[in-house]
């Protein structure tokens, strides 16, 4: 039988991967249709999914608090996408992504290291090394200096995105699939409503659809691992390792785009990878 660490870290990394190609393709979408649409449609793409899961793996309807502890995590999955795209139009894209993707792991390992303790110390260096090869990978050359106004938004996209990580870990060990749907759908609200108020959204045209579907495919199958792995194991190492996905999204585009690494991003992707290797221990 596989130790339930084991299968945690398991889920973890394919999470990893597979939000990693979600946002690869859904990167290359952006280059065919509006960026909105493509969070849209990845919305959908998880409404018309989830349920079908349920039924398949026979999950039955969970406390009605775990169903609103999954809209709570659509409320701050949308807002925290909305702050993003914000943050990225108003300041400079490498400071926002970088900072969003730090703070949303801070904030759940916070939050773990409270209720469940601390983890060894192999592990703890192993997240060490993980937020370093995060801050590489999403890096791009020639720092500036940060002002007041530019760290604004990522933190906010930030700890929005770390607080829908744990709303996730606050049902995932009773049902995945129905609550997930819950947040889809509240997401879905909220974004059209965003969207409907935003005039300057561009429309996609139709020969983008297939690729708008892979990357809602992609996306929900990383929500749906990284529920799988916050289940049965620790959210911390849930988190951490499903947070590597940059790896992967940066792997993807220097194989099949034949996009250059910088330096630094190689250095994030040998510190990734170290990072999975002493957390898997």
């Amino acid at each position: 039988m596989i130790p339930v660490e084991t299968l945690a870290i398991f889920f973890g990394l394919t999470s990893a991967l597979s939000w990693g190609a979600g946002d690869f393709v859904g990167g290359y979408a952006t280059r065919k249709t509006g960026a909105y649409y493509v969070v849209l449609g990845t919305q959908i793409m998880g409404i018309i999914t989830f349920p079908i899961l349920a039924f398949v793996f026979s999950e039955s309807l969970p406390p009605l608090k775990d169903l609103m502890w999954g809209g709570l995590g659509g409320f701050f999955a949308a807002t925290g996408l909305i702050v993003f795209y914000i943050g990225m139009a108003r300041g400079k894209m490498s400071i926002v992504a970088t900072l969003a993707a730090v703070i949303s792991i801070i904030i759940p390992v916070i939050y773990s290291v409270l209720n469940e303790g601390i983890p060894s110390i192999i592990k703890v260096i192993g997240f060490i090394f993980a937020l370093i090869g995060i801050r590489f990978i999403v890096s791009m050359r020639g720092g500036s200096k940060l002002k007041a106004k530019d760290l604004e938004y990522p933190l906010l996209a930030g700890l929005l995105f770390g607080l829908f990580f744990i709303s996730i870990d606050h049902f995932s060990s009773n049902a995945i699939y129905w609550p997930l749907t819950v947040s889809r759908i509240t997401a879905l609200i909220l974004l059209t409503g965003f969207m409907m108020l935003t005039k300057n959204v561009t429309k996609p045209t139709y020969n983008s659809i297939l690729i708008v579907f892979l990357a809602g495919l992609f996306n929900t199958g990383g929500v749906t691992l990284f529920a799988l792995a916050s289940g049965a194991g620790r959210l911390d190492i849930a988190t951490i390792l499903s947070s590597l996905s940059p790896a992967v999204t940066v792997l993807l585009a220097c194989l099949l785009l034949k996009e250059k690494l910088d330096s630094r991003q190689w250095v994030g992707v040998v510190a990734s990878l170290t990072a999975v290797i002493l957390i898997s221990i």
